[in-house]
């Protein structure tokens, strides 16, 4: 099972935005810090969501528990729905991709249970060049 926890942040929003994710699997853990460019908040997370099942996708999972403080995110995925046209293609995305995991789910976290994910996520936004 792949333990991902994803957060997105943004420096202004929008503003410069970075993606944080932590992924664990087999006693083992990877971060990663991925600056996005400019975007709001929103986007950030659902970008940070889309790059962790990109990671679990190459590593070939087959189990992938997600955990985020975006609520937005979480009932967007759940629902396979969200109104802003601004996010239809990456819920798009991801949600092809978490088809590619025969068993994905996501769940919502209170911020205090993402810190590490929040940290690469801020890292990441001072990455943007």
């Amino acid at each position: 099972m792949f333990e991902v926890n994803i957060d997105g942040a943004s420096a202004g929003n929008p503003g410069p935005s970075g993606a944080g994710i932590v992924i664990k699997q087999n006693g083992q853990v990877q971060h990663f810090s991925f600056p996005l460019g400019d975007m709001d908040n929103h986007l950030a997370e659902f970008t940070a969501c889309k790059k962790a099942l990109e990671i679990c996708i190459e590593n070939q999972a087959d189990t992938v528990w997600v955990r985020s403080d975006s609520q937005a995110l979480v009932h967007a995925v759940e629902k396979e729905f969200v109104k802003s046209p601004l996010y239809k293609s990456i819920l798009l995305d991801i949600l092809r991709l978490a088809d590619q995991i025969p068993l994905f789910f996501i769940k919502w976290v209170p911020s205090k249970e993402n810190k590490m994910a929040d940290e690469l996520a801020r890292k990441a936004i001072h990455l943007n060049g």
